[in-house]
């Protein structure tokens, strides 16, 4: 079955029902791991330097959003672990899972309209596109 699952997130809702998703393909096999990748968007990282104290403070905002997510990977008492990576997060996600060759990838969908995904694609449908093993896109 699915032995390596990436769950990418971005401390949202949708990444929250991700999470639920991968816990239930996770808990087919034994042997699953589930691999959380959180990637910081370097065209947010100004914004964000300006709004905390430090370097301290940026990586506790990063792991609050990452807070929800870990607390029902836990709850769940799955295998586990957490990646970051910094980057354009479509590009940064569909690199990363073709290089360690993931069983599935999974990621939630920010509902983007159809004009505002063919205007700004949605980090979902590139990765959708791009990774080369079963991608599941979670509403």
């Amino acid at each position: 079955m699915y032995e390596h699952i990436l769950l990418a997130v971005d401390g949202s809702e949708h990444s929250v029902r991700a999470t639920e998703e991968a816990i239930k393909v996770a808990r087919l096999s034994e042997r699953s791991k589930i691999e959380v990748v959180f990637v910081t968007d370097y065209s947010k990282v100004k914004d964000d330097v300006l709004h905390t104290e430090g370097k301290e403070a940026l990586e506790v905002a990063r792991r609050k959003k990452l807070s929800a997510v870990e607390e029902k990977l836990e709850e769940a008492n799955v295998f586990y672990y957490v990646t970051m990576l910094k980057g354009d997060p479509g590009p940064a996600i569909v690199d990363h899972a073709n290089k360690q060759k993931v069983d599935v990838t999974i990621i939630g969908s920010r509902g983007l309209n159809s004009l505002q995904e063919m205007v700004l694609g949605s980090v979902s449908h590139k990765i959708a596109k791009r990774v080369k093993s079963p991608v599941m896109i979670v509403k």
